[in-house]
């Protein structure tokens, strides 16, 4: 794992070590109350109760956010009792008081673009880490640009899009690049991340995440320009300039004989796999290509299921961009905030995507990436949880310092050996 000779030194990071050693949590919950933070406080209480840290003590947790009385009403629905923490985004002191008590905050409290600031800045200034599950990319730049200095000479990791966003994208490209590497010697200079199969809902949450890009992008033209650039995450001073491929209508793929449509993901997954090999020192390639798309049927039913799909995802961005038709869908037609799948739909859901490698030679390597629950809500609890067990329990500050990261440049193998085993999530080797 590269750990990028940016980071702060190896005596900034033992200090904030031994910080963070003495603090009476190793993880906050903040947001608990919302509809994914429940599921997640839920899956928190199950697997903590049956698991213990390196001193073989039990792990220490609590669940925070702004209104005592929904916390309270969580708190007797877990299955054991968790500390309770009070705060608030709009109170700057609260947060302080939290982010001190934590070595690493969770962050369920989306739209980012709205909420995510204070607690960031928060969490960088007082050398802790943080996970959360955005999807806006403009959201991480932003905060890359204000805190990436004080993150890194604080000791804090800030690891974005831990759910399904960007997780089984960002580690899916980096275990098919270590099997291409073991397999051929050299990593892949194109993959591409094909979506076979995924069965889930939407939750109020997403929707006001996505309302409020499109409303950002709609607003700014500067905005528009940030989310078409491949490279938007990528802050060294010599960035590839490689042109990607983006699947934004139907296409056929050939070599497939499938339909192909946009996947309504691809524009935040794309930026953090990139900026992972930026971190990874360029393993994947300078070169390096990487798309993202649904695979639809072969034949006139997948033709027109790939017609469909892209004309109601640009119908729905372009509608959402408008200001009288976004507040239209927001209050008559899409899910409200706290709605989302029931227990039921997110335990039936499920998640399998595919990726294709080929390196320069032309050898080709296929793998697939799966979970066994909704992806957005089932699953991302889970993936959400482990990546912040992950920097609390398995990747010392000595081995990766303080500073914005990804899932893959921070965690890798350790994150994917704890997916596989307390997720229901798989990496694999798909024979061609």
């Amino acid at each position: 794992m590269n750990t990028d000779t940016s980071n702060p030194s190896n005596a900034a990071n033992n200090k904030q070590s031994t910080f963070s050693e003495k603090r009476p949590y190793a993880v906050v919950l903040y947001g608990a109350t919302s509809f994914v933070g429940q599921i997640t406080a839920h899956y928190l209480t199950e697997f903590l109760s049956n698991t213990k840290d390196k001193n073989g003590a039990n792990v220490t947790w609590a669940i925070a956010g702004r209104d005592e009385e929904k916390l309270n009403e969580l708190q007797s629905k877990l299955a054991r009792k968790v500390d309770i923490i009070i705060a608030n985004s709009d109170d700057a002191a609260s947060l302080d008081k939290m982010t001190k008590q934590t070595q690493v905050i969770i962050s369920t409290v989306g739209p980012y673009l709205k909420y995510g600031e204070p607690l960031i800045k928060s969490c960088a200034e007082n050398g802790t880490d943080y996970v959360d599950l955005t999807g806006e990319a403009i959201f991480i730049k932003d905060m890359m640009d204000k805190y990436q200095e004080v993150a890194k000479q604080s000791g804090a990791r800030i690891v974005n899009s831990c759910g399904f966003d960007s997780i089984p994208s960002d580690l899916g490209v980096y275990f098919t690049q270590q099997q291409a590497e073991k397999k051929f010697g050299s990593a892949c200079d194109v993959i591409q991340m094909r979506v076979k199969a995924a069965k889930g809902g939407l939750s109020g949450g997403t929707i006001a995440s996505m309302a409020t890009i499109f409303e950002e992008v709609g607003q700014d033209k500067s905005r528009r320009k940030q989310v078409a650039n491949p490279y938007l995450l990528n802050d060294d001073k010599d960035a590839p300039n490689v042109r990607q491929a983006n699947v934004s209508k139907p296409e056929y793929d050939d070599k497939h004989k499938r339909w192909l449509a946009p996947f309504v993901m691809a524009s935040i997954n794309t930026r953090i796999v990139h900026r992972s090999n930026q971190l990874l020192g360029y393993e994947y390639g300078r070169d390096f290509k990487y798309d993202e798309a649904m695979w639809m049927k072969d034949g006139l039913k997948g033709k027109l299921s790939s017609y469909a799909l892209s004309a109601g995802l640009l119908g729905f961005a372009t509608a959402m961009m408008i200001t009288p038709s976004r507040e239209l869908l927001s209050k008559h037609v899409l899910p409200k905030s706290g709605s989302g799948p029931s227990k039921e739909e997110q335990e039936n859901g499920y998640f399998d995507i595919r990726l294709f490698g080929q390196t320069a030679d032309k050898d080709t390597i296929n793998t697939k990436v799966t979970g066994d629950r909704d992806p957005g809500y089932g699953s991302t609890s889970r993936m959400l949880s482990q990546a912040a067990l992950c920097l609390a329990q398995d990747i010392s500050k000595e081995e990766v310092g303080g500073g914005f990261w990804t899932p893959a440049s921070a965690m890798g193998d350790s994150l994917i050996e704890r997916l596989e085993k307390h997720s229901g999530i798989s990496f694999e080797v798909v024979e061609s």
